[in-house]
């Protein structure tokens, strides 16, 4: 006879929301990708053998690897709340976890196991954005969808941005410079998905900090204006990298940046909460990346090293921890963290970066490197002790799916 099904191993409360399983992969790739590293630079220990070498690894990993399980986390629980429409099921996160899992262990083997692990590799790299995509199409379609298109086309060029990355791969270039637009295309979504949390977030803390004050707006000219010099400076050097034109580029979307921060500017509200000055900080590694990036294309800093870090640990790294932090546990059915982890873990998401961009500028070696990691692991180590547990546990509220916590 055969034996049935235990119910209880399908129903795994990690499966329950898009944000779960995502969120606790950026966070355990956060806190592998960087350890490993650091004890490369700090101890000598031999980085993972992969196509491209440990540099194309180490940034692959970032981008590919913590920031899509982030992307898709948000994306996947984000776009059924803006609509209304149902989110992904059980089965079909399954399967994109599967995915990013393929992508990983493909690229992690390329270095023994070549064109074959590249192609694996490749496929699922390149199908997980699809796959998401496809996975919110109706959301995207829906008459609230139109308004949050971005996030889909996001994530095509995200799709389209592996593609390319692995077609070098596998004709034997290294592909950094499709690693690099990847990061443009991340700060386009930053800017976008920020404007979204931004809105609720500030207005939540004038009302707290100063009520009856104007609220915060966030002025599509100005993130248009943003969003079009991203776009140009991503472009200018991925065709002509290191050239005056794209150190330009890279200026005017700091100034652009920094132009865009200035909406933030509501007195006490954005000083006293947490959530609106680490988005705010988030915002302003982005402005100072293509800042330092500029100078350097411009020959005014010894090497591109502080911008790329400011751009890749700070924004986005910053980024995910701020998503994680508010979204992990609210569509848990919890209530925000009342101590000062959160805090605390940007602060140190921040000194790494720091540390990361002095030691570029500076030409400070490997104890700095190292502990830039460190500072690294142990920002994500706290998110990860205060918000994965209620990832992985059933909700205690009586709620299910992504909703929030019960009043």
């Amino acid at each position: 006879m055969q034996t049935p099904r235990n119910p209880l191993r399908r129903a795994h409360p990690v499966w329950m929301c898009g944000m779960r399983p995502f969120f606790l992969l950026a966070m355990v790739s956060a806190l592998g990708l960087l350890g490993l590293w650091g004890l490369a630079l700090g101890a000598g220990l031999p980085p993972p053998q992969v196509a491209g070498g440990p540099i194309v690894w180490h940034v692959h990993e970032l981008v590919f690897g913590f920031a899509m399980a982030g992307v898709a986390g948000f994306a996947l629980t984000a776009l059924p709340e803006f609509t209304g429409e149902a989110g992904a099921s059980r089965g079909q996160l399954r399967a994109l976890v599967l995915l990013w899992l393929l992508a990983r262990a493909g690229f992690w083997a390329s270095g023994w196991a070549g064109a074959a692990a590249l192609w694996l590799a490749g496929a699922a790299q390149v199908a997980l954005p699809l796959a998401v995509a496809a996975v919110l199409a109706r959301a995207l379609r829906s008459p609230a969808g139109r308004a949050h298109a971005s996030f889909g086309w996001a994530l095509l060029a995200l799709a389209g941005m592996a593609l390319g990355f692995y077609a070098d791969a596998l004709g034997g270039a290294p592909g950094l410079r499709w690693l690099h637009a990847t990061l443009g295309v991340l700060m386009l979504l930053i800017v976008v998905a920020a404007s979204r949390i931004s809105m609720r977030m500030v207005n939540r803390a004038i009302e707290q900090v100063t009520p009856g004050a104007p609220p915060y707006l966030a002025r599509p000219p100005k993130r248009h204006l943003a969003a079009l010099c991203i776009t140009l400076a991503t472009l200018a050097q991925f065709a002509r990298p290191g050239s005056a034109l794209a150190g330009w580029l890279a200026l005017a979307a700091a100034a652009a940046m920094f132009h865009l921060m200035s909406d933030w500017h509501v007195g006490p509200a954005l000083w006293r909460r947490r959530f609106p000055l680490l988005l705010y900080a988030m915002y302003a590694c982005m402005a100072l990346g293509y800042g330092a990036l500029g100078l350097a294309y411009l020959g005014a800093l010894p090497g591109t090293g502080a911008g790329w870090h400011l751009l890749g640990a700070g924004a986005v790294g910053l980024g995910v921890f701020v998503v994680i932090a508010i979204a992990g546990r609210a569509h848990a059915g919890l209530l925000p963290d009342p101590g000062p982890w959160v805090p605390l873990g940007g602060a140190l998401v921040l000194a790494a970066t720091a540390l990361r961009a002095a030691a570029a500028v500076l030409g400070w070696g490997g104890i700095a490197l190292a502990a830039a990691a460190v500072l690294w692991c142990l920002a994500y180590g706290v998110l990860l002790w205060r918000v994965g547990p209620g990832l992985w546990r059933p909700r205690t509220d009586g709620r299910d799916g992504c909703d929030g916590p019960a009043p």
